[in-house]
């Protein structure tokens, strides 16, 4: 059990996999900070200032200046502003993602409509040709001395 456990784990697809949920996770950050300090302090701008990461609903009637005061008061809360930051992460990794895809499907298509040039024959297949069009082109054969130069 052991050995087929090692044999699946080092097997290239999950090796990959590995690779790019990590990679993914890295990218989960940076997609993090981009709408944190890039995208939502315009749009709290636009909108007078609101913090949307600020923006919550206690449950227990109770009035908290933050949601850090509300989470260590350990109210109940909804935080609908929270949720809004992630569904901008969520549709920016979604768009970043169908541009990869849509590159990666132009690049097929591109591959798929270049015609598959066929390398040039090697020097022997060369050689054969000739010597079929020399006995095609010469007709019946000639007589030959016998160091195989043709008799005149």
């Amino acid at each position: 059990m052991l050995k087929e456990f090692k044999e699946f784990a080092l097997r290239g697809n999950v090796v990959d996999m590995a690779v790019g949920i990590i990679i993914g996770a890295a990218f989960s950050t940076i997609v993090k900070s981009l709408v944190d300090d890039i995208i939502m302090p315009p749009i709290g701008v636009v909108t007078g200032g609101v913090d949307f990461s600020n923006m919550f609903v206690p449950l227990n009637g109770e009035h908290y200046e933050s949601l850090a005061q509300a989470r260590q008061a350990g109210a109940p809360t909804i935080n609908f502003g929270l949720f809004i930051n992630n569904v901008i992460s969520f549709t920016i990794v979604a768009f970043v993602l169908f541009m990869v895809i849509k590159a990666m499907n132009q690049l097929r298509r591109k591959q798929e409509d270049e015609p598959a040039t066929e390398p040039p024959p090697s020097q022997e297949v060369q050689l054969l040709q000739q010597i079929r069009d020399a006995l095609v082109a010469g007709g019946p054969s000639r007589p030959r001395a016998p160091d195989g130069r043709p008799e005149d």
